[in-house]
């Protein structure tokens, strides 16, 4: 993006550039493909669930930070393996910690439905 963009030409290009990443994280990451049939499950299973606006958000916010941060994994994935392809030390924690960030949001979206789910089926 030049620089010199403002206003809503900075703001156009800048949904460009979010647009051909989400497509070329379709493309080429499963898990990103995985998760996003997750969430658009998720989305409409949500709205018929909840019982109101917070039951909503707490259903559904877990699975877009999920992708979220499935897209944050693959982008240091891709950096990592631009830098080079034999093992490092470091590149190979920074690989762990994107793992570990997706493996953390799929806890919480996981915690997140089970205590709305149970809240709704048991406790309401």
């Amino acid at each position: 993006m030049k620089p010199t963009e403002r206003g809503i030409a900075h703001l156009l290009l800048a949904t460009q550039y979010s647009y051909q990443g989400l497509r070329s994280a379709w493309r080429s990451e499963e898990s990103f493909r995985q998760e996003t049939l997750v969430a658009l499950i998720g989305a409409p299973l949500a709205l018929w669930l909840a019982r109101d606006t917070v039951d909503f958000l707490l259903l559904t916010l877990p699975l877009m930070f999920l992708l979220a941060a499935e897209l944050g994994n693959s982008a240091i994935e891709a950096v990592v393996d631009r830098i080079g392809e034999g093992h490092h030390d470091l590149s190979g924690r920074a690989k762990d910690f994107g793992s570990a960030m997706v493996f953390m949001n799929i806890l919480a979206a996981a915690i997140s439905w089970s205590c709305v789910c149970l809240s709704i089926f048991f406790f309401n």
